[in-house]
């Protein structure tokens, strides 16, 4: 061999090492790497392998420190995600929250524990979403195009928890949120701070969730369970949840500029003494996904904390379809609607009555009294019907529930005292629309603005 191919064979082989070497440098630093989904590492730093899922935060269990959520990831929710009382979830504008699909305890939801914060400041131009895995849309956008209003029940929802007063059947000051196992303390709301604070929940649209948790038992796109006037929530939209739109458990909380399209069951519920405003609202239902009522409301359950009074003001109810109808106003509801419009019902809103004695057919505190009272409690003013077929006795009907079969019932004179209720309240049937809510809070953010419901 001579001298010069020798040489050249060394450095060959000399070569071959550090190449060895380098490699098995790159290896080293990767040992102590671990990258998101969708990314790999190389040479030390994570980088995107193709799949479409770089972004992805996958987030299960509790949150027990002050967490923040980017507008640059996509967060799946993976079953119940509970934020402890003393830690605040803050929230980016932009930010898109997926939820895995999954049923009873396996369900994707959020849950704000009492005593807990969720800082989520959306903006119009970048409102924080809440969806399905399952929804096409991606980071930046602000909807998919794979599901429309018809598609629900494909995750949970979004509860939020509180300190504020509360009027529940068993515990009466305190309530185990629905849907949450009684033997789990993250689900207890409820208390005597009427001005709690549980932080910001402002430009948020949730969608696609109510799925069942149990037998006939599903999850509200927004739960408000105890919610105080220290909390802010506006422009919230909730659309195609299998269950309510929206429903406040007691509290005090003002809502401002919430709109609910398609839900499955009531837009608005209210129970167990809610006492806050909801002001410039709209609701709008459709066929096919088993709609019940534009408005749902109930008042206190148990002697404690009985005498607050929900305002509901500046409203819009749209049917776009048969099923449904404007509102069921139940038990012992007491507050106040006014500047409300109902357009394209054909069943207007109903006013329970019931009976203490079904025998001799006594009547006891409910809807029905408290409208009709001389110093009402329940009061429907300054509203309208837009119709071209219905007359002001049609706007509310006395309604009897369950006892219609039992001999008791509201007689024509019953009938006659509350079409007088409504005629004296500046109530009116029109064809064409003068009052309701203003559109204009809902224009480019929301979904229901984007897709032209609105």
């Amino acid at each position: 061999m001579n001298k010069l191919f020798s040489n050249k064979i060394a450095l060959f082989v000399m070569a071959l090492g550090f190449i060895t070497i380098m490699n098995s440098c790159n290896k080293d630093k990767c040992k102590s790497v671990t990258c998101p989904t969708g990314q790999f590492c190389n040479n030390g730093v994570c980088v995107d392998d193709g799949s479409g899922n770089a972004n992805e935060i996958n987030v299960i269990g509790f949150i027990t420190a002050n967490t923040t959520w980017t507008a640059d990831k996509c967060y799946i929710l993976d079953g119940r995600v509970v934020v402890r009382s003393g830690a605040t979830l803050t929230i980016e504008p932009g930010t898109l929250i997926k939820g895995e699909t999954g049923t009873g305890t396996s369900a994707s939801v959020l849950i704000i524990e009492r005593g807990a914060k969720i800082d989520a400041k959306g903006t119009a131009a970048n409102p924080i979403i809440f969806t399905s895995v399952d929804d096409n849309i991606k980071i930046g956008e602000l909807a998919g195009t794979n599901f429309d209003e018809t598609v629900n029940e494909k995750w949970g929802g979004v509860i939020i928890l509180g300190n504020a007063p509360v009027s529940t059947e068993n515990g009466d000051t305190e309530g185990q949120i629905e849907g949450i196992p009684a033997n789990e303390t993250y689900g207890v709301y409820g208390g005597n701070d009427a001005a709690d604070n549980s932080g910001f929940f402002q430009y948020v649209s949730i969608r696609h969730g109510g799925i069942t948790i149990g037998d006939g038992n599903e999850i509200n796109g927004l739960t408000l369970g105890g919610v105080g006037t220290g909390t802010t929530i506006d422009h919230v939209e909730v659309v195609a949840n299998l269950d309510d739109g929206i429903e406040c458990f007691g509290g005090t909380v003002n809502l401002n500029d919430v709109i609910v399209v398609f839900q499955g069951d009531d837009g608005l519920d209210i129970d167990q003494n809610y006492s806050g405003t909801i002001d410039n609202a709209m609701v709008i239902t459709g066929d096919g996904i088993g709609t019940d009522e534009a408005i749902e409301i109930d008042g206190p359950e148990n002697a404690t904390y009985s005498n607050g009074l929900f305002t509901i003001k500046n409203a819009t109810f749209i049917n776009t379809g048969t099923e449904g109808s404007g509102g069921d106003l139940k038990s012992k509801a007491q507050g106040t609607l006014e500047n409300c419009s109902w357009r394209g019902f054909t069943k207007f809103v109903k006013v329970r009555a019931s009976f203490s004695d079904t025998t001799n057919c006594t009547s006891k505190s409910d809807a029905w009294s408290y409208m009709t009272d001389a110093s009402p409690r329940l009061i429907i003013k300054n509203s309208e019907v837009v119709s071209t077929t219905a007359t002001p006795a049609d706007v509310v009907t006395g309604y009897t529930g369950s006892c219609s079969n039992c001999g008791c019932g509201t007689s024509a004179v019953d009938e006659a005292a509350l079409d007088n209720t409504i005629l004296m309240n500046g109530n009116a049937v029109s064809g064409t629309a003068a009052t309701g809510a203003s559109t204009a809070a809902f224009a480019s953010w929301s979904w229901a603005s984007i897709k032209g419901k609105i």
